[in-house]
């Protein structure tokens, strides 16, 4: 499997400071700052693209799950929303809550949530997340 790459660029102080954030595919480019991480300025985060990851490699991790549990899904929706709050000695990630919905046929609450609960479990992402506590709310949709 290919390892990959995203680099980051800071100019500055930290609280005047500015920099920007780039895929190594190339997909994505964009600017950040003291204002954009702690405050409410434009631009992304490193906790949003943490974010990101999580919600995508949750999804993947789920219907692949699913897959092998002979289900077939239709859709897996995602949301994974990254805490960033003051803790002693400075910042960290606290919680990750993830927040999915999904439509896949012929599959009842109990195993749903089973499934569920494992892709949590098991996704690449929530592993190498594994300091914070990470929520999940899943909702079957019909």
């Amino acid at each position: 499997m290919p390892a990959r790459t995203s680099e980051a660029r800071w100019e500055g102080n930290l609280k005047e400071g500015k920099g920007t954030m780039k895929l190594g595919s190339g997909a994505y480019q964009g600017a950040y700052s003291f204002p954009s991480r702690f405050e409410d300025g434009s631009g992304t985060n490193p906790e949003e693209l943490i974010a990101a990851a999580h919600a995508g490699c949750y999804s993947m991790a789920f219907s692949a799950g699913l897959g092998k549990a002979g289900f077939n899904p239709t859709s897996v929706d995602t949301k994974a929303t990254v805490t960033l709050e003051a803790v002693e000695g400075g910042f960290g990630i606290t919680k990750i809550d993830l927040v999915c919905e999904a439509v896949i046929p012929d599959i009842d609450e109990a195993k749903f949530q089973e499934q569920a609960e494992a892709a949590k479990n098991g996704c690449p992402v929530s592993k190498a997340l594994a300091g914070p506590t990470i929520s999940l709310k899943a909702t079957l949709k019909k």
